[in-house]
């Protein structure tokens, strides 16, 4: 292969295929999607598939928003169905200081828009009747949240992409970004050269490799996560929320039994995805603590990801400074899946010249020099 494109997006998850969908729909000539494997194999696929605006951060909860909007008219713009239930998001609170932070937090989300609200524990438990309200000093809930298929969205946006006239380009490596000066002149991959003078960078936990072809510093650490499935549970109410008890376990349902997944603090950096047990014992105690009837649930499979993390769990946003048209959306810290939509939209802005409806400014990848990080806190 020796061919020309005007944009190469690096990387077929849902960040990358929004992208490319976002740029072929506006007209974009000769966008090329180059993925090293199958299209979502890698951070997304394993994705809890958590669609939400309930954040503390001003622009996410501007990005989840708009996420939120796009996937609501989903099946609509691109013919696929992904699943999406609107169950929302139930966050339990346990300490002061998180009823404190919430408090702020719900303010800022309702004053862009976000219905979201406080509850008392047995409003919480109406909701979520699995969780044991011992210590439970509140809890934030928005409807319009929930969760989807991660899967069916990418393949949504690469069948768009497709019929606009993106090429992806699948089972192909980037091995080497061609500069001339500060310009961009190619893409080496495994497959050939494509001569281009823009590069977009949605490599998820893989970003910084990329970032380093051109002497840009994105500073993304893999970090392994796991998720457990259960077996079928009886008497689930069909709008159970997806239920996080804050810094420790969430769940949702997924098909007749539970999703279930939570942070292990003695994970270390690295791009192992294979499973171990060596997270079950935190589990049980964070089940027991909180939800002492999943205990009694037989596990029946799960699975080991990648979060993409930055320094401040912050997306990275922006154009580089330092060499010409090379843009990066990447380093979501577990939220980039939710984001996609949004965040596709505002790349292919920053493509065109226009001004995206929000300022990702502040998410440049030159925060860190700049010693002005942008921390969220509302981590799952």
């Amino acid at each position: 292969m020796d061919t020309h494109a005007s944009v190469v997006v690096i990387g077929g998850g849902v960040m990358g295929t929004s992208i490319a969908c976002h740029l072929a729909r506006a007209g974009v000539p000769d966008v090329v999607l180059v993925e090293r494997d199958e299209l979502g194999s890698g951070s997304t696929s394993k994705a809890a598939g958590g669609v939400r605006a309930q954040f503390s951060d001003a622009l996410n909860i501007q990005l989840g928003a708009r996420g939120l909007e796009a996937f609501g008219r989903f099946q609509e713009d691109t013919g696929y169905d992904i699943g999406l239930r609107r169950v929302g998001y139930l966050f339990l609170l346990s300490t002061p200081q998180e009823v404190a932070a919430f408090e702020a937090g719900v303010a800022l989300q309702n004053s862009l828009g976000v219905p979201s609200r406080l509850l008392d524990p047995a409003e919480a438990r109406r909701l979520s009747p699995l969780i044991s309200t011992d210590g439970l000093l509140a809890a934030a809930f928005s409807p319009d949240d929930g969760h989807c298929t991660p899967e069916s969205v990418v393949h949504g946006y690469a069948a768009t992409a497709r019929r606009h006239g993106a090429r992806i380009l699948r089972h192909t490596e980037v091995t080497g970004i061609e500069l001339r000066g500060d310009t961009v002149t190619a893409v080496a991959t495994t497959r050939g050269r494509i001569a281009t003078d823009t590069v977009i960078c949605a490599a998820g936990a893989w970003s910084r490799s990329v970032g380093a072809m051109v002497g840009v510093d994105l500073p993304v650490m893999p970090l392994r996560r796991q998720i457990a499935v259960t077996e079928p549970v009886g008497g689930l109410p069909p709008d159970l929320p997806m239920t996080i008890d804050f810094t420790s376990l969430y769940f949702h349902a997924e098909g007749p039994g539970l999703l279930v997944g939570m942070s292990d603090p003695d994970e270390t950096p690295g791009f192992s995805t294979d499973t171990h047990d060596r997270w079950i014992p935190r589990l049980c105690a964070a089940m027991e603590r909180r939800a002492p009837a999943l205990l009694d649930l037989r596990r029946t499979g799960g699975w080991a990801g990648l979060y993409e993390i930055t320094p401040d769990h912050n997306a990275l946003i922006g154009e580089a400074t330092s060499v010409t048209r090379f843009l990066y959306a990447t380093g979501f810290s577990g939220h980039g899946f939710l984001q996609g939509p949004a965040v596709g939209e505002v790349v292919r802005d920053l493509y065109l010249g226009r001004v995206p409806f929000v300022d990702v400014q502040p998410l440049s990848a030159g925060r860190f020099a700049a010693d002005a990080p942008r921390p969220e806190a509302n981590l799952v």
